[in-house]
């Protein structure tokens, strides 16, 4: 059997219906008490599962990219009898939008995160402490939706999108905490209302931009490594020694040191210079070279690229650029989904599936790819994988 293949028990091969593993998370973490009280009106067709079940299902399904699109596969037969019960008209599916509120989505999204297992073998010189890549990104709203402008694009022309702010855990690569926002939210703010007293977060130098953070995040006893931008003033008060270990992870340098003009000194930390291939960085941090030599600084600094992937792979693989809603709450309902979609799929495989994997999902559930003929093109997937991985390619 080839390194990272998949085992999967005949139990496991019923687990590939993701929709019916959605309604069942839905069905029992949400009470029918808690719904908005139109959704217990028995003149409304379209119900709460159903309609989430047919949110998700326009997301998986890459044939559809429109409302209008989705409410036309809902008179469909199959798709009525597996996700939708009824055909569900355009002002229908509009008007849902309005009444679910995110926060069932979240606790769904947060049950599921509890129940992951990492899919990678954390580095047993860290495993000490929590470490989450921080990080947001942003999906281009469109112009009718009004409430994301911010700012002035091109020629002036105002900006107009939707920020996901992210926790990635870095051993388990699996998201957790999310805030999902106007495109104008700093990104600061947003971090700042979710930290975890004692955990570990590593930035890019964003962050690292705002001096004042790192006492703030010392009060919170949360350790950090951030990237500090180029100009930053580094008021060097003790040189520390590089090992040899440290130069081979690119270290050339490494201080404790305040930040700033001598007036706004920031507090003691430990700074971090590294000498890449193709540019150079400056890491801050508040552990010392005991707890945290200078390489693992560099390592973890460099795991950050994680969630960068992350978001590639939202964006790229479960058709985000495309809007079933336009609301702020439907854009966050959609966002959510696509989150909950990714851990149920993890779940299922281990980790992320690539794009090849993903299509042969998409057309498994369209129907045209077999049960036996989606887990065989999985396992050759990863055996490509593995074939490229000891070919270091």
């Amino acid at each position: 059997m080839v390194d990272g293949e998949l085992r999967l028990t005949e139990k496991e091969l019923q687990q590939w219906d993701l929709l019916a593993q959605f309604r069942s998370k839905l069905a029992e973490l949400i009470q029918p008490a808690e719904l908005h009280s139109s959704f217990n009106d028995p003149a409304r067709k379209l119900t709460f599962l159903n309609y989430l079940s047919l949110f998700l299902f326009g997301l998986l399904n890459p044939a559809l990219k429109t409302m209008r699109a989705l409410c036309s596969a809902s008179e469909l037969e199959r798709v009525q009898r597996e996700i939708c019960g009824k055909s569900v008209c355009l002002g229908s599916f509009s008007e849902a939008q309005h009444l679910v509120d995110p926060a069932h989505l979240e606790r769904v999204f947060g049950k599921l995160v509890s129940q992951m297992k990492g899919s990678v073998e954390p580095d047993a010189r860290l495993v000490w402490q929590e470490w989450f890549a921080r990080d947001s990104s942003v999906f281009a709203a469109l112009p009718r939706m009004a409430w994301a402008i911010y700012g002035g694009g091109r020629a002036g022309a105002p900006n107009r999108a939707v920020r996901l702010h992210l926790n990635l855990h870095l051993f388990d690569d699996i998201p957790q905490r999310c805030q999902i926002t106007e495109g104008r939210v700093c990104e600061r703010k947003s971090w700042k209302e979710q930290w975890e007293p004692g955990a570990g977060y590593v930035g890019d130098r964003y962050f690292g931009k705002d001096f004042g953070l790192f006492g703030r995040l010392e009060k919170k006893h949360c350790a950090y490594v951030i990237r500090l931008i180029e100009e930053a003033t580094i008021n060097v008060e003790q040189e520390l020694p590089v090992s040899e270990a440290d130069r081979r992870a690119g270290v050339i340098r490494q201080a404790w040191a305040t930040l700033g003009q001598p007036e706004h000194r920031s507090v003691r930390l430990r700074v971090v210079w590294i000498e890449g291939r193709e540019s150079a960085l400056i890491l801050v941090t508040n552990l010392s070279p005991k707890v945290l030599p200078a390489e693992l600084v560099s390592l973890l600094y460099r795991k950050r690229w994680q969630i960068e992937c992350f978001f590639r792979w939202v964006k790229c693989l479960l058709g985000c650029r495309h809007w079933f809603a336009e609301s702020q709450r439907g854009v966050t309902l959609q966002l959510y989904l696509a989150l909950i979609a990714s851990l149920l799929l993890q779940a299922i495989l281990g980790r992320r599936p690539n794009k090849r994997m993903l299509e042969l999902i998409q057309l498994y559930q369209m129907g045209w790819a077999t049960l036996q003929e989606l887990l065989n093109g999985i396992k050759r997937e990863q055996q490509r994988e593995a074939t490229r991985k000891k070919r270091g390619t």
